[in-house]
């Protein structure tokens, strides 16, 4: 069992801010200056220190009229006011076929703190040789308050820290560990799961699991492994050759067998509120420790052997009583470091299994998750029903709104994608779940100006991962 406690587990506080700054830039060879504009968000892993240095990581959209416009740049900002009186911006971005380099700094100065504070002179560079000379400015009259209201103070947790059991020897409790990987080369769907099961009688705690293969073209494969006595994981699961731990997932199931190396690329991300997981007062809660990560390694089966590199996928963690009465699940990788999380269902408790099911819904988009808090989607202002689920195969779907946007989501499980298997309680009941990693799903997601506009939009076909479960 872990021995790190919840609070050990919740990090320490790191530093978050949006800035946008407005400008002109003169290229080589060009006689006129083009306007340019600079939106960034900046994270670092500590609080701001303006004694001293704040190394934080930017990324955000460059545009130069006509010229570029990368929504994807990316790169470093040294925060260092006081020590060495400077705050420096390095940023690559895209120019048509082109990586350039934005690299300047304001030069903080006490006896000109406004303009020292908000004037960012710069030099483009092209592989090292200057490609052109401009300056930004952050407009204070429109952009000081959505700057400051900007800030952010969030903990700091990495996979690392939520990937040890919870388990403390409570009867009635199941634990489960799950990956799912889309390889990019072949389009196949993984999935890998883990569960750790002590019976409501008092029986002895048991590890076991399986392993499937959603190939693009071709039917689903799956193999178990365990049961097996649990024997404490130590740092995640570990049972009969099977390990999931932080950075690794290895095993081997029948026919199946892989060893992938993962490798996480975003925060932690909490799909129900983060006290549940933290006290397990609700009947069950699910977090992802490693919300975007990529895998690299083998996968094998039958007489294949996949080899993905950089492939896209999640690990989740769940822990609690058991299944939910029915219930619905989708973990959504959107692209550009966007993610989509939701998790539909009804419990099993009394008063509580005739209610419509619950939706905890978490949109992470441009470093920012949606709605600011869990609770929201499963209570909204005035009591249940904010975001509505229907849930049924092989399509359902998820609609709700918060604040001044709203989204919905349809996600189709086709029937030749979708795995069926049991699963079993830790006081014996069963359910079933129908399972595909190569589902697709819609999103739309609009904010209200006046009407509904859309946003944003994404469309996955065949990469999303995708579960309906029922008793």
């Amino acid at each position: 069992m872990s021995t790190r406690t919840p609070e050990e587990a919740g990090g320490t506080r790191g530093t978050a801010f949006r800035e946008t700054m407005l400008g002109r830039v003169r290229l080589e060879g060009e006689d006129r200056p083009r306007p340019i504009r600079l939106d960034l968000r900046a994270a670092a892993d500590r609080v701001l220190r303006l004694r001293g240095t704040t190394d934080a990581r930017i990324t955000g959209r460059i545009r130069i009229a006509g010229w570029a416009d990368d929504p994807c740049a990316e790169g470093e900002l040294e925060i260092s006011p006081l020590a060495r009186r400077r705050i420096r911006y390095r940023m690559s971005f895209m120019a048509g076929d082109r990586r350039l380099t934005l690299d300047g700094w304001k030069s903080v100065s006490p006896r000109r703190p406004l303009k020292s504070m908000t004037v960012l002179p710069f030099t483009l560079y092209d592989e090292g040789v200057p490609a052109g000379e401009g300056t930004l400015r952050f407009p204070v009259p429109t952009g000081l308050v959505p700057f400051l209201a900007s800030f952010r103070f969030p903990r700091q947790e990495d996979a690392d820290s939520h990937m040890a059991p919870r388990w403390n020897g409570e009867p009635g409790r199941t634990e489960v560990w799950y990956t799912t990987v889309t390889d990019p080369a072949t389009g196949t769907g993984l999935w890998l799961h883990h569960e750790l099961t002590a019976p409501a009688d008092g029986a002895e705690p048991f590890a076991h699991g399986w392993a499937a293969v959603f190939p693009k073209d071709g039917p689903v494969r799956h193999a178990r492994f365990g049961p097996a006595k649990w024997t404490g994981g130590g740092d995640g699961f570990t049972a009969e050759g099977v390990h999931a731990g932080p950075g690794r997932l290895s095993g081997s199931a029948g026919a199946l067998s892989w060893d992938l190396a993962e490798r996480a690329e975003g925060a932690p991300l909490f799909t129900f509120p983060r006290w549940s997981w933290r006290r397990p007062l609700l009947p069950a809660a699910q977090m992802l420790p490693a919300a975007r990560a990529t895998y690299a390694g083998t996968f094998a089966y039958d007489d294949t052997t996949l080899t993905p590199t950089g492939a896209p996928g999640a690990t989740a963690r769940i822990y609690g009583h058991g299944n939910a009465r029915r219930w619905a699940w989708l973990h959504a990788d959107l692209g550009a470091g966007d993610v989509l999380e939701l998790v539909a269902a009804v419990s099993t408790r009394p008063g509580l299994r005739r209610l419509p099911p619950l939706v905890f819904l978490r949109l992470r988009r441009g470093g920012r998750t949606w709605p600011r808090r869990a609770e929201r989607t499963a209570v909204g202002w005035a009591g249940f029903g904010r975001f509505r689920a229907a849930i049924g195969l092989p399509t359902w779907t998820v609609t709700g709104r918060a604040g001044l946007r709203r989204i919905r989501v349809e996600v189709t499980q086709p029937e030749e994608r979708t795995l069926a298997l049991d699963y079993t309680d830790p006081d014996g009941s069963h359910a079933t779940c129908r399972n595909s990693e190569s589902a697709d799903a819609r999103v739309l997601l609009e904010r209200w100006w006046g009407g509904w506009r859309t946003e944003a939009e994404w469309t996955l076909a065949g990469t999303a991962h995708a579960e309906v479960g029922t008793r």
